[in-house]
């Protein structure tokens, strides 16, 4: 897992593909990093951001997204085990130092606190 130097913030990136013929998995892992929430908090606010349950691994619900599979998307959602982050939860993060695992599949932002 990447950390990123939250001094000096820059935007998260989806992956590029570049010719790379790894699986979609390994793409996406290249791609996890450790994150403040001021990182976050901007995804947050453009109804992007969402809570990965620890039980899953953030590749492989950036994989089903990124191949469309809205059947498994859907039954996450309907599950709890992906939730849309709103201001309720974002306000417990906002003063806090938690630091967060999160993946960019465009448009949407995957994260959990670590």
């Amino acid at each position: 897992m990447t950390s990123i130097d939250s001094s000096n913030p820059k935007p998260l990136e989806q992956p590029a593909d570049g010719g790379n013929t790894s699986s979609t998995r390994e793409k996406l892992a290249n791609y996890t990093g450790q994150v403040p929430w001021s990182y976050l908090a901007p995804h947050s606010l453009k109804g992007s951001l969402y809570f990965v349950d620890p039980g899953l691994k953030l590749e492989d619900v950036g994989a089903a997204i990124s191949a469309n599979r809205t059947g498994q998307v859907e039954a996450w959602l309907a599950a709890g085990d992906l939730v849309k982050i709103e201001a309720l939860h974002a306000a417990q993060w906002e003063h806090g130092d938690t630091e967060f695992e999160a993946l960019v599949v465009s448009p949407f932002v995957l994260c959990r606190p670590v």
